[in-house]
């Protein structure tokens, strides 16, 4: 067992994908996914903080008299689920336009990992493939849509919605985040949506560790850019060591 195939914790993973995503004979694999999300996410990131403040401020006055005193709890809480929305939104965007990158990828960090080759077609082979990728990046599309209108429902709701749906906002996107790059592996062993989530829930923790981290990353500027393919790498590295067996 090598430093690289030991377990590690939800935290670990992630950490572990940044010194994957630097690894030799890695980067240049990682130049496509990282461009994508520079390109789309920096944009819509940009245009954000343009109307942060206001929004917030004209949501948080939308608030009961009696419960002004939330503000200084809701402000913090507002920043974050905006953040992770917007980020995780253009993020989806990001992950369909490099979805075929990020797959071939998650089959180089596996393939650096592990020493053993996975798909011997090269870049031909991601063409080809590209049709049957994209489907499956317009599955977790289907499975997250309905979850977010809900919970978008629910932070209209005065008081308890803005109350309570920050934090269970945060929740989702950090289960969804550890779903969208997980897959990314699991997709390249034709493992089956449901059975990728199933895996998933056995191991919660981990699952929702590496996603808490993923989303926090995503709200904070420049560091966002370059999330998505240090999430690749270590969600990729999670599958090695904890779901290929």
């Amino acid at each position: 067992m090598t430093k690289n195939t030991v377990p590690r914790s939800g935290f670990g993973y992630f950490f572990h994908g940044i010194e994957l995503a630097l690894s030799p004979g890695i980067r240049r694999f990682v130049l496509m996914p990282l461009l994508a999300n520079i390109i789309l996410v920096g944009g819509a990131l940009f245009y954000l903080f343009s109307h942060l403040d206001s929004w917030i401020n004209q949501w948080i006055g939308q608030l009961p008299e009696f419960l002004s005193w939330l503000s200084y709890i809701l402000w913090p809480l507002l920043v974050l689920t905006i953040l992770a929305t917007f980020s995780y939104f253009f993020s989806t965007l990001a992950n369909f336009v490099a979805a075929p990158f990020n797959g071939l990828l998650a089959e180089k960090v596996e393939e650096h990992l592990t020493g053993k080759k996975i798909n011997d077609g090269g870049i031909l082979s991601v063409v080809k493939d590209t049709p049957r990728v994209l489907a499956r990046e317009w599955r977790k599309l289907i499975y997250v849509l309905p979850k977010a209108i809900g919970l978008f429902l629910l932070l209209l709701i005065p008081a308890i919605g803005q109350t309570l749906g920050p934090v269970l906002w945060f929740v989702f996107t950090a289960w969804i985040l550890a779903i969208q790059y997980c897959d990314y592996p699991f997709d390249n062993h034709k493992v089956s949506f449901n059975e990728m989530r199933y895996n998933l829930k056995q191991k919660q923790g981990k699952a929702y560790g590496f996603g808490v981290l993923v989303s926090l990353f995503t709200t904070i500027p420049i560091l966002n850019l370059i999330v998505m393919p240090v999430a690749v790498c270590g969600a990729t590295s999670m599958w090695v060591n904890e779901f290929k067996k």
